[in-house]
């Protein structure tokens, strides 16, 4: 099909066949709601269809931790409400230790998974890459709609095992074996678990659907004149996202499939020599390896990161040239990093097996392998400091966050050096550092982009603005809340204190850190409170914020501004705009600045 094809609901009108020719005539067939809202082909609809998705699960994701920081921070205290809300899970007013542990394993699964992977790559990738690669739609819209369909159904499940009897699943987000390849190990390794796989089956199924898309999007469907080279940064990050997301997912869905077999069907991938003392009796199984499947699990978790972080790191880089009125720097060196970490990604993945008796040389190969990734993510750093570096620069809360995003990104990533070497690690391995080290750097400042993001192309996505005051409130205490938080855990860390564990209080070694505990317990609740701040700016400005009146609101060169406030299904009316120029002609030629549309020697003053 054309890239220049013009979607009329199912028929293709090719401008360049004299039917209408440089006109959009819209007869659509009246269009329901259930079209236009629920089964919607159109990825602008899809895109919004997974933020609010992710939005509903951060939420849920995020009480989680509220809720277990209380059973952290207070320990001895016991609060009558927690009864009504949880019954039978919170007896007494306080969280029992079964319930502390499917909390934290639910936190974490839902987190990584359904808000900074299907959230953010769903949410921005399905939005910006047709709009800013010129094309009508994803090269696929029906599979699209599809990936959105797998991750509601993967939701649903995911929810329902919330609600099972014996609880959701409680062997840690990474859900190693034996614990989770036992029914009779635990309450939370039964019914819940198998929910648990079923739900990131679908997930799974859901993330290459779209990964295909967006690469042959990338590749195929790219406007005249949009060569690679002139791709924004976030089209490039979310470009590897998906190659990333394509090569790994399957070898998780593999270890996910090996767990049901040796829960359901008496086979031995994980388990051998096992005695389980509530029943009394040894098993059968022999020869299976519960490392094999930390292997395959991390195979794809070390990926995930960077699944996690490039979009982040792509719209970053695109938000603070637009907003430094700077071109970026180093636009070569920026794909040539995201290239390298790509590739790394891959390599580094044992750096969460260092104490699982690995052998040390072996060991030592991954330690130099983990600390090389440090050069591309520094590469990044500093062009995005040189980027600001005497820039005109417009604080606007997108740009305040994409800010944040580096100082998050430098501070949580330092301490990824410490982690990386094996011999420090056995001492930091399963304790609060690790806490502290990926939240910091995965956890929050993906978040950080993902906020970025949504203040940025907000105006685009609804035709509205969000509310600037309630933005620099919602950054502040959120940028000084996660610092709050996650700093001091790197101490507790240090001194030994492990994670996961129910009550820190019992134990002679940690007492010291019942203060403290406390205070980073009342910090996550007023974070959580802004962020309720922020979906409240979010939803009212859909129906009040204030309207969208210039098709460019921010002064940028990319093509989706190039499209109506309101952009129809098919994103342009008539033909598509051709690409004469890089992404990034900030400040030049005496003008603030040069669309892509416009060719290279026109001196036309756009304003």
């Amino acid at each position: 099909m054309s890239n220049d094809a013009v979607l009329h609901g199912d028929a293709v009108v090719l401008p360049h066949s004299g039917v209408h020719h440089g006109e959009h005539h819209e007869h659509h067939h009246h269009e329901t709601f259930i079209t236009k809202y629920v089964f919607s082909q159109d990825h602008k609809m899809i895109a919004k269809q997974f933020l609010i998705t992710g939005m509903v699960w951060a939420v849920i994701g995020g009480l989680m931790s509220v809720l277990f920081r209380l059973q952290l921070g207070y320990p001895d205290a016991t609060f009558p409400w927690l009864e009504d809300i949880l019954g039978k899970w919170a007896k007494g007013g306080r969280i029992s230790a079964e319930a502390y542990y499917a909390l934290v394993t639910t936190h974490g699964t839902v987190l990584v998974f359904f808000v900074l992977t299907a959230g953010l790559s769903g949410t921005f990738a399905n939005f910006l890459i047709p709009l800013q690669v010129g094309a009508r739609d994803m090269a696929s819209p029906m599979m699209n709609m599809l990936s959105y369909w797998f991750f509601l159904a993967a939701s649903v499940v995911m929810l329902s095992s919330i609600f099972v009897e014996t609880g959701p699943f409680s062997g840690g987000w990474t859900a190693y074996p034996p614990l989770s390849a036992l029914g009779d190990a635990s309450p939370g390794s039964k019914t819940g678990m198998d929910l648990w796989l079923t739900s990131m089956a679908l997930f799974v199924v859901s993330q290459l659907l779209a990964g295909i898309n967006y690469i042959s999007t990338v590749l195929n469907l790219r406007t005249k004149g949009m060569s690679m080279t002139r791709l924004p940064l976030t089209i490039w990050a979310l470009f590897f996202t998906a190659v990333l997301g394509l090569l790994s997912f399957p070898v998780l869905f593999s270890g996910f499939i090996l767990l049901i077999f040796d829960r359901n069907f008496g086979t031995s991938f994980y388990l051998s020599d096992i005695f389980i003392a509530s029943t009394n009796k040894a098993l059968p199984n022999e020869g299976g390896s519960a490392i094999l499947y930390q292997h395959l699990f991390w195979f794809l978790g070390h990926p995930e990161v960077y699944i996690i972080l490039l979009p982040a790191m792509g719209m970053v880089s695109e938000i603070l040239s637009t907003n430094a009125r700077k071109p970026i720097f180093g636009y070569m060196a920026m794909i040539g990093s995201l290239f390298a970490i790509a590739i790394l990604a891959f390599l580094v993945w044992a750096h969460h097996m260092f104490v699982t008796g690995l052998n040390p040389f072996l060991g030592s190969i991954f330690v130099l392998l983990t600390l090389l990734i440090a050069v591309p993510s520094a590469i990044k750093v500093f062009n995005w400091l040189t980027t600001l570096w005497r820039g005109n620069i417009r604080f606007t809360p997108g740009m305040l966050f994409a800010i944040g995003f580096v100082s998050l990104f430098i501070s949580g990533g330092l301490t990824g050096i410490w982690l990386g070497n094996s011999a420090l690690d056995i001492h930091l391995h399963d304790t609060y550092f690790v806490i502290a080290h990926f939240h910091i750097v995965m956890g929050v400042a993906s978040m950080f982009g993902m906020f970025a993001g949504i203040y940025h192309w907000y105006p685009k996505m609804y035709g509205r603005y969000m509310n600037n005051t309630l933005g620099y409130i919602h950054f502040w205490l959120t940028m000084i809340g996660a610092y709050l938080i996650f700093w001091p855990m790197h101490y507790e860390g240090l001194a030994g204190m492990p994670r996961r564990y129910y009550d820190y209080s019992v134990w002679e070694s940690f007492k010291q850190f019942a203060e403290l505990n406390k205070f980073i317990s009342t910090v996550v609740i007023i974070v959580f409170a802004v962020q309720l701040l922020f979906l409240f700016n979010f939803f009212y400005s859909i129906f009040k914020g204030r309207k969208v009146t210039t098709l460019n609101p921010w002064g940028s060169t990319t093509l989706e501004w190039t499209t109506p406030i309101h952009p129809g299904h098919g994103n342009w009316v008539g033909e598509i705009p051709e690409v004469h120029r890089w992404a990034y002609d900030y400040g030049k030629d005496g003008q603030e600045f040069i669309p892509q549309t416009q060719p290279v020697g026109e001196h036309e003053s756009h304003h």
